[in-house]
């Protein structure tokens, strides 16, 4: 819709708009470690061998990001943040 009756290039749109997805692997990091720090009952039950909760931590690292983040790095980095 933000692209409907403009001429603006796209990738400037996503620049200007603030739309574009993180990848970078600092931020992510951060990221992870405070989702990691601020649920040690969750990460508790995925080193307890409950596979599922690895979806909530991943989405709480989402949702700290606005939805930006990369979600395929954010769940390696979680991963490799809890031993798995």
């Amino acid at each position: 819709p933000r692209l409907r009756g403009t001429t603006r290039d796209p990738q400037e749109l996503v620049a200007a708009e603030g739309l574009a997805q993180v990848s970078d692997r600092g931020a992510l990091e951060a990221a992870v470690a405070d989702v990691v720090a601020r649920h040690p009952a969750q990460v508790a039950e995925f080193r307890g061998g409950k596979e599922r909760v690895l979806g909530f931590l991943v989405g709480q690292v989402m949702k700290a990001t606005g939805g930006k983040a990369n979600p395929q790095v954010v769940q390696e980095l979680m991963r490799a943040a809890l031993g798995a």
